[in-house]
Order: C-alpha cells, then sequence, then structure tokens
C-alpha cells in the first residue's frame, strides 16, 4: 500500500522527469490578491501567468498546493464530519503547462501515472470531455486506446452557453476552456451512476483528475477567440487519490487521517474510531495549524474569524465526546508526524501553533458550557426553526459562530434563520461586515497588462530620472490616451525612481515633469503585481501615452522612510532575540513619521524586554553594520539564513538584505548604506492588536531625537512643578505621593467620624410607618461610600428600618437604600431605589437589603424622598 506521503512524492518526481520545475507550494493566504480570502486551488498563485501580467522562469511546472475552503464563496466547513470526502484543507496535485505542451501530453501522461506507475486497473477508468471537444476524443480514443463507452460528452449543464462540468472560465471574460476529467469506478457494490447519468451524484464513480486546457479568450459578447499560446491547467485531490490508491472508499480512511483519528480518539478517550466527531477533528487540525503557520490568529474578522470558526466547530465535537479539558493544541504533534517532511514550515512552528491552539481552547472553554445551555433554552422553544435573532445572540454574546450553531441546530432537526442572522448582523455590526469583502484597488485592465513589460525600477540607485516613457495611464481603471490639468489619474512609466508601497513600506510621493506638463505623485503603488502606478494629479499642462517625462521622488521624505525601514529590520531581529523564534512579522506600516511592527506574541512585552530589545537595536546602530545586498535563488536565500516574510509574493530570483550578523531578511525595499545612518531608535509604545498579536511602535533618526527632547522637557516641566530637579524628580514624587496618601487617609478618619456623627442625628428624624422606622434625606458633599457606610450604622442603630440616603454634589446625587428587620419581607431596597432614582432622571438597582444608584440633584429629588414613607406605607399594608 502507497502512503500519502509517497503518493506525493512520486507524483513531483514523475513530473520532474518530464521537465517540470517543482514549484513548491503558495501560502492559503493568496500574494497580492485580495479578491480571495484563501487559496481554494493549485491555480491561484499562477493566476497572474495566465492573465499575462507575470512571465515565471519556466514553461512546465508541477506542486502539491494546500487549499482551504472553509470561507467565502468556496465553503465547506458544515459538510465536513458528513461526507466521504469534505474538508476544510486539502492537497492538490497540479502539472502546469504556460503556452507549452497541450491536450496530447497532458492527456498521455496522465494515463501513464495513473495505469503504469501506480497501476490502476485501466478498465475501471472512465473520462469525461467537454461535448465539442472532439480533439480531446480522438487522443483518448485514438492514442490511448479508450473505448467509445467510457469517453462521456458533457455538454451546457448549467443553463448557459459554455457553462459545463466541463468548461473551465476563470472570470465572465479572460482565459478559458474544456476539460478533461477521469474517473475511478469503485465497483458495482457502491450504488451510483457515470457522470453525466441521473445517478451520476452516487459515491460509485470518483473524480480524482481534472485538467483544463486553456485554449480561448472569452469576450464581452460571449465569442471564444483561440489563445495565441494555449495552457494547461490540471488538478488532483490527493486525499482522494490515496483513498482509491490504498483500496478504501472514504478519505477518512486513508492512512494520513487513520493515524489523526487514532488520536483524537485516544485524547477524547472514545472508543467508536467512526465517530464523525473524530472526522471533524482530524480534519480540523490540518486546516487551523496550517492557518496559523500562514500566519492567521484568531479574531473576530476576516479570515481570523474563520479560524476561530474552525477551531471552536472541533472544540464543539471534543466537547460531545466528553472532552471538556483542552486536547485540540495537542493534535499538532501527531499532524506534524505525518505532514513535517513534506512541510518543514510545519514542524518549524509546531510550538508556536499549539500556543496559539490552546489560548483559543482556554478562552473557548469559558462560554462553551454557558453558550450551550442558552442553545438548549433556545432550542426548547423552537419547533423547526432557530430564531435569526437568538443565533445572533449566541454569536455576540458566547463567540458561537453561526455555523457552528447551525450545526448542533442540524442534529437536533432543527435549521437556522440565516435570514434573521444576518439582518441582526447588520444592524449591529455594520461597518465591521466589511471584513468579508476583498476588493483589488490597483486594478488594471488586462489587455493594457498584456501589452506592456514590468516597471524597470531604478529607485535603488537613484532618486530622479529623465526620459521616462509614459506608457499608459489610467482613470477609474480604464485606460485613456491623454489627460488635461486638473484631472486624476494613475501613470505608468516603463522605468521609475519611485518606490511601490509593498512589504509594509509606503509608496514614494515627488513629481513627474514634462516639457510644458507637471504632475504631483502623491502615492505609488503596485498594479497586477509588477506595474508601478503613479497616482496624483496633474497640476498644469497636458500629458499622454508616450511622452516623456522626468521624475524625482521627495528625498527627505524617502531619506525618513529608509531609516524607519532598515531599523524595523533591526527590530524584528532583536525582538525574535529576546522574546524567541516563535516571533513572526504579521504586519507593517514603514512611514516617514514612524515605524509600526506588529508581531506573533502571546502575552504583553515587559518593560524589562523593551528595554533590552531597545539597547539591541541601537547596539547594532553604533555598529554601524554596512547593508550587503545579495540577489539569489530562493531556495539559496533561505539555506543563506533568510526570513522569507509572510504574505509575501517571490519570484525565482529573489533580494536578500543582510545588516550585520542578525538580521537577515527577503526585501524589496530601500534602505541605509549603513546602520549608523538611522542614528537612533526609540519606542513608542507597545500594545495588542488582537489575540496573540502585539504591536510596537517607534520613531528613528530626528524623530527619535525628538522624541527624547519632547521627553525632556515634559521631566523638566514636572520636576519645577513639584520643586525639583530633573535628577531628583522621582524622590520628589514619592514624598509627594506618601504626603497626599496620609492627607486622604486623615481625610476619611474625618469624614466616617462625620458621619457617626450625623447618624445619630439622622435617627431622631425617622418616622413610623406600618410598625418600621422610615428615614429618607438629602446630605450634601456625601459620596456613595460614605452613603453606604451611614446606611449601615442607622440599619444597625434603627432594627426595622427602610432608609434612603441622598448625597449630593455639584448637581449630581448618589442614592442608597437600605433594609433590615421587619421590613425586609415586604419592602425591597432595589425597588425602592429605582422608584426614587427614576424622579430624577436616573436609575439604580441591587439587592432586596442594600441598593444604589444615582441621578440629578433637581427640585424633584426633595419631593422624592419626602414620598418614600408613603411608597413604604403601600408595601407593608
Amino acid at each position: 500500500m502507497k502512503t500519502t506521503s509517497e503518493i506525493r512524492r512520486e507524483f513531483l518526481e514523475f513530473f520532474r522527469d518530464k521537465g517540470h520545475t517543482i514549484v513548491p507550494s503558495a501560502p492559503l493566504i493568496p500574494a497580492n490578491d485580495p479578491t480571495l480570502l484563501f487559496t481554494n486551488s493549485g491555480m491561484v498563485q499562477f493566476k497572474n501567468v495566465f492573465l499575462g501580467s507575470e512571465k515565471p522562469g519556466y514553461v512546465r511546472a508541477a506542486d502539491v498546493q494546500r487549499c482551504l475552503r472553509a470561507g467565502g464563496k468556496h465553503n465547506d466547513l458544515d459538510q465536513v464530519g458528513y461526507t466521504a470526502r469534505h474538508h476544510t484543507f486539502f492537497e492538490m496535485l497540479g502539472n502546469w503547462s504556460f503556452g507549452d505542451y497541450f491536450k496530447k501530453e497532458a492527456i498521455a501522461w496522465a494515463w501513464e501515472l495513473l495505469t503504469q506507475v501506480w497501476k490502476l486497473p485501466p478498465e475501471r477508468l472512465l473520462v469525461t470531455i467537454y461535448q465539442t471537444d472532439d480533439e480531446a476524443f480522438e487522443i483518448w480514443h485514438r492514442d490511448i486506446g479508450l473505448p467509445v463507452e467510457r469517453i462521456v460528452r458533457i455538454g451546457d449543464n448549467k443553463g448557459a452557453p459554455f457553462a459545463s462540468d466541463n468548461f473551465w472560465q476563470m472570470a465572465d471574460t479572460g482565459p478559458c476552456g474544456p476539460c478533461t476529467e477521469i474517473f475511478y469506478d469503485h465497483g458495482e457494490h457502491i450504488a451510483g451512476g457515470p457522470p453525466g447519468s441521473p445517478d451520476e451524484d452516487g459515491d460509485r464513480y470518483i473524480e480524482i483528475w481534472n485538467n483544463v486546457f486553456m485554449q480561448f479568450d472569452r469576450q464581452p459578447d460571449g465569442t471564444l477567440v483561440p489563445l495565441p499560446a494555449p495552457c494547461v491547467d490540471t488538478g488532483m485531490g490527493l486525499e482522494r487519490l490515496a483513498a482509491v490508491l490504498q483500496g478504501v472508499h472514504g478519505n477518512y480512511d486513508i492512512d494520513l487521517f487513520r493515524h489523526l483519528i487514532g488520536k483524537a480518539a485516544e485524547f477524547t478517550s472514545t472508543a467508536d474510531l467512526d465517530n464523525k466527531s473524530l472526522r471533524v477533528i482530524a480534519d480540523h487540525i490540518r486546516a487551523c495549524s496550517f492557518l496559523i503557520v500562514d500566519g492567521v490568529l484568531p479574531s473576530n474578522e476576516g479570515r481570523g474569524y474563520v479560524l476561530r470558526r474552525i477551531i471552536r466547530r472541533a472544540l464543539r465535537h471534543g466537547w460531545m465526546l466528553g472532552q471538556k479539558q483542552p486536547f485540540f493544541h495537542r493534535m499538532v504533534a501527531p499532524l506534524v508526524e505525518v505532514m513535517g517532511d513534506a512541510y518543514p514550515e510545519l514542524t518549524a512552528k509546531r510550538e508556536f501553533v499549539e500556543r496559539a491552539l490552546l489560548a483559543e481552547e482556554e478562552r473557548f472553554a469559558e462560554t462553551l458550557d454557558s453558550g450551550m445551555r442558552i442553545f438548549d433554552e433556545v432550542a426548547s422553544r423552537a419547533t423547526d426553526v432557530i430564531p435569526g435573532g437568538d443565533a445572533f445572540r449566541l454569536y455576540d454574546t458566547y463567540g458561537f459562530p453561526v455555523d457552528l450553531t447551525a450545526d448542533i441546530a442540524r442534529e437536533r432537526g432543527l435549521v437556522v434563520d440565516m435570514a434573521g442572522f444576518d439582518t441582526a448582523m447588520a444592524q449591529q455590526r455594520e461597518t465591521a461586515r466589511a471584513s468579508g469583502k476583498f476588493a483589488n484597488a490597483t486594478t488594471m485592465p488586462a489587455e493594457v497588462a498584456a501589452q506592456l513589460p514590468p516597471t524597470e525600477f531604478l529607485g535603488y540607485e537613484r532618486v530622479d530620472e529623465g526620459g521616462l516613457e509614459v506608457v499608459a495611464i489610467l482613470q477609474e481603471g480604464r485606460s485613456v490616451d491623454r489627460i488635461e490639468a486638473g484631472q486624476e489619474a494613475v501613470i505608468l512609466l516603463d522605468r521609475t525612481p519611485f518606490y511601490a508601497e509593498s512589504g509594509g513600506q509606503v509608496g514614494d510621493a515627488g513629481e513627474l515633469d514634462g516639457v510644458d506638463s507637471r504632475f504631483n505623485v502623491r502615492d505609488t503603488l503596485k498594479f497586477a503585481g509588477q506595474f508601478h502606478g503613479h497616482i496624483g494629479r496633474l497640476e498644469s499642462g497636458a500629458l499622454q501615452r508616450g511622452d516623456r517625462v522626468h521624475g524625482a521622488i521627495d528625498r527627505a521624505r524617502r531619506a525618513a522612510i529608509v531609516l524607519n525601514h532598515s531599523a524595523t529590520h533591526l527590530l524584528h531581529a532583536a525582538l525574535r532575540s529576546v522574546l524567541g523564534t516563535h516571533v513572526v512579522q504579521k504586519g507593517s506600516l514603514v512611514a516617514p513619521e514612524r515605524l509600526r511592527f506588529d508581531f506573533a506574541h502571546f502575552q504583553p512585552v515587559t518593560a524589562d524586554e523593551l528595554a533590552e530589545i531597545e539597547r539591541r537595536v541601537n547596539e547594532e546602530i553604533r555598529a554601524n553594520h554596512g547593508a550587503q545586498i545579495h540577489h539569489m535563488d530562493m531556495q539559496e536565500a533561505l539555506d543563506f539564513g533568510a526570513l522569507a516574510l509572510f504574505g509575501e509574493k517571490y519570484g525565482d530570483r529573489v533580494r536578500v538584505l543582510r545588516l550585520g550578523d542578525g538580521s537577515t531578511e527577503l526585501c524589496g525595499g530601500t534602505h541605509v548604506s549603513r546602520t549608523g545612518d538611522i542614528g537612533l531608535f526609540k519606542i513608542v509604545s507597545e500594545g495588542g492588536v488582537s489575540a496573540g498579536v502585539r504591536r510596537i511602535e517607534a520613531v528613528t533618526g530626528q524623530a527619535a531625537l525628538d522624541h527624547v527632547a519632547s521627553a525632556e522637557n515634559r521631566l523638566k516641566e514636572a520636576a519645577h512643578i513639584v520643586g525639583s530637579n530633573p535628577s531628583d524628580i522621582a524622590e520628589k514624587l514619592r514624598s509627594v505621593l506618601e504626603r497626599q496618601k496620609k492627607l486622604e487617609r486623615e481625610l476619611e478618619a474625618l469624614k466616617a467620624k462625620a458621619a457617626s456623627g450625623a447618624t445619630s442625628n439622622l435617627a431622631d428624624s425617622a418616622v413610623e410607618v406600618a410598625g418600621v422606622r422610615v428615614l429618607a434625606r438629602r446630605l450634601e458633599g456625601f459620596d456613595a461610600k460614605a452613603l453606604r457606610d451611614t446606611v449601615d450604622r442607622l440599619k444597625q442603630q434603627l432594627g426595622d428600618a427602610v432608609v434612603v440616603l441622598a448625597g449630593t454634589n455639584d448637581g449630581k446625587a448618589s442614592l442608597v437604600a437600605g433594609v433590615s428587620g421587619a421590613a425586609s419581607g415586604k419592602v425591597k431596597a432595589g425597588e425602592l431605589l429605582a422608584h426614587v432614582a427614576g424622579q430624577i432622571n436616573g436609575k439604580g438597582g441591587g439587592r432586596p437589603d442594600m441598593a444604589q444608584g444615582g441621578g440629578e440633584d433637581s427640585p424633584a429629588l426633595v419631593g422624592a424622598l419626602d414620598a418614600v414613607a408613603r411608597w413604604v406605607q403601600e408595601r407593608m399594608t
């Protein structure tokens, strides 16, 4: 039996022998593609290649891509655990041709790998093709020798021309083409019919490989224009393939899942290995672990919220198995055992993943029991539907993702009113709903991108340059030939000294000057991943495509940015040195005024740690290391010790920056020549951003000196105020604070004495009502504590009593009510106080024997207090 690891390795070796470059899996977070929540298929990392805006250094590629379908348009989460083949996380085997080989080779190699290398019986395989793809039919029938009855033509079965299971398109327009899918027949003992038949949804025939032939460019009017260089895009689910090659019917029976399910059963003390909750846990540990490896941490929005949903679904299934203690984080170790060799990043970050999961387990454990009690209460009232408002309350108050509520509801034969939930969400979280919307603000027409070479960046060596050609002008996403003074636009040049925002470094600003025109550049962004777009306004003249301009960046602004960017690298290295190598960058901002660095860490950084981090950065600055720039292959860079930052997309050749011995990172930004140029580094603040993510803000250079000078001035001012000098201010402040505490103690003693003296006088003014003593008085200057102490003493002195006291100060009234003795059975302090407070535009409440609140010190207060005796009379009789 072939293991999953062997299948993964043999696939790559087969296509390496066929001349393919083996490309590593892209992260689950699509690089530079905000249109997608997660990488959901193998083609995501090659999207720009197919669109023509990116040209890799190879024409054949093969990879094993980790994918996630648990959010956004592609969401299989609610089916995981209930079917044999749905997963949140899965691996997609793929081979790719970018204008090189086409149908004949792709089909022949697929057949060779399946039948000759993996020895699948040819009679168990059948294929589908698009109804008009006679070329593919001839290859399968004539070249491969597949009988006609095992080649199924699939037409437009989705209600429109070219809308078919066997016709693929990237979008409404653009690259598209027919598919051929390969199916495995599990045998007559399994229910289901072949693809294209009425029973095709059965489990007998399982699709294992899809070959997409991109040979057309779909036009806006629907016509198909042949592509000049057709491409091949294939995908084969590793889990499905492993089930076939291992002779099992369901994905959860393959070796990888048997190992994980066995460990889940051990950690939850579950004897039944077929329990669907074990499947959920085994599936979800893969999704959660790789999301965390790729930089996502649990949060209440966006990708972090999807991760939290998956974790909490797994924890709830553990809870169903009787496991109330943290267990899910323990599943990381067995996952590393079966997938660590293929994904060394998982092994390297094992401890960090475990800590992140444990923190979320502990957080959710606090609400799971109470949330389930609320769910049981809601479910007991429901007939068929859980109201949307109740589902939202479970989400908003108890942290129950709505699909978790739906999951539990389904097990009890109920459904959730999702429309009602969405309405409640919209009402209370209107501004936060945008977290699920991903829009690309830096798009450009595909036809423009296809015609232009990537922008040549000159800004490492030069800050201004003449003779730059205007190769495109964009307005509102459309290409125009000319703009006039006063118009906003995006200018694309063949070459530029302007740095485009990337890797946290903000884009350059400056000017583009033509013969009779001046364009003010306020920002520079990357379009389609490789074109520098100069965003701004034409201040004078006219500008058109083909014009030559002189570009000059704002030098002072760039110089300040450079200091902060290099300091960010030194800070990253210092953080990893002081706090541990689990620290990874979670985001950064490198601006002229300051730097901001977000990093993974599960507790506040102490004052001593911050001091040590700052000391180490300044030590590297004083060492005046020269900045070393190296260009090398990606693997060579990693072997060199370079850190690759989360979320960045790197090409075959990468730029490596080394600052001293401690900082080596892949970085395309602009930097100092020597670390000494930074001058001074000062941390301004440190705090939490979200669960497991901390943020440091700092300044460098002149801004750091200004910060120090400002702090010194504030210190001098404080010293002057307390009559000291800066060197002695700490001792002086201790003395002042001690004196203040002494005076506060004396004041409290005087207040207590005054209150004690007032108690005896107040008691004399109590009136008898229905056998109890009632006292309601206004006391000038009494705060809430003094009122409570006085009420307690009056209750002891009067015995059977109802007391209401109002302390007034600065137009506000504090209220305290107390009930004791015989009055306790019929008079409740909370109700009485709420009655009084309501008459002075206030509120309050509390226990039956003691309550407090407040309101306005208005004329109504006197009347409210006078009416207390009458209110008590009504309750006592």
